[in-house]
């Protein structure tokens, strides 16, 4: 494989919902020039937590990283759209994927699939102990 192997464009998901963009730093990288696979996490981590705060009505935290899969390389410049969905909904918890895409600061218009991950939040109270989700609002009848 050469130096200069550039994977095939990606659709980005238009069936999960956008829950952040950003545009990692020069001080988010490491000696290669490549962006921390930590930064990234906590990117993930953050982007992962939207969904399920619409459930959770309240304090959560993040319970489980249950999968975390780096597909290419990060790097400087890079606008990262993060793309989330809720694949589980439980008495306490919720579960999202969230699938990562860089737009590539010289290839403007292209997006590679660079992350994706899988992430559970429990909803918690006042001591840090896991909660009942709220239950739904059934729709208000007119």
């Amino acid at each position: 494989m050469s130096a200069s192997f550039s994977p095939p464009p990606a659709a980005l998901p238009s069936e999960h919902e956008l829950v952040l963009k950003v545009i990692p730093m020069p001080g988010d990288c490491n000696a290669n020039g490549d962006i921390f696979g930590g930064w990234v996490m906590a990117q993930v981590d953050l982007a992962g937590s939207v969904l399920p705060a619409r459930y959770v009505q309240g304090r959560m935290a993040t319970v489980a990283v249950n999968e975390f899969i780096f597909k290419q390389p990060v790097r400087v410049g890079d606008i990262l759209s993060f793309f989330s969905h809720i694949t589980r909904v439980g008495n306490t918890s919720v579960t999202v994927q969230v699938e990562v895409y860089a737009e590539r600061f010289s290839d403007q218009g292209r997006y590679v699939k660079v992350t994706e991950a899988t992430l559970t939040y429990v909803a918690i109270d006042a001591n840090g102990r896991p909660r009942p989700l709220p239950k739904p609002q059934a729709p208000a009848q007119g």
